[in-house]
């Protein structure tokens, strides 16, 4: 490869790394925390599900 293919590629991954670092720019607007803020609200599944994590959390705990 000559010097001048070289430095054109390199180029081309530049402007390419640069678009990619724009588009993962994280929004300052609401944390993403937020947006899921309750999803799971009223939702037996997800009450079941964390009901299920306490007992197995409490079964591995050492017996009196």
């Amino acid at each position: 490869m000559s010097n001048t293919e070289i430095e054109a590629r390199l180029i081309a991954l530049e402007t390419e790394v640069a678009q990619l670092k724009a588009k993962q720019q994280p929004s300052t607007e609401t944390p993403w925390w937020e947006e899921i803020l309750g999803s799971f609200a009223n939702d037996p599944a997800y009450d079941e599900a964390m009901q299920l994590g306490r007992q197995y959390r409490e079964s591995l705990r050492p017996q009196a």
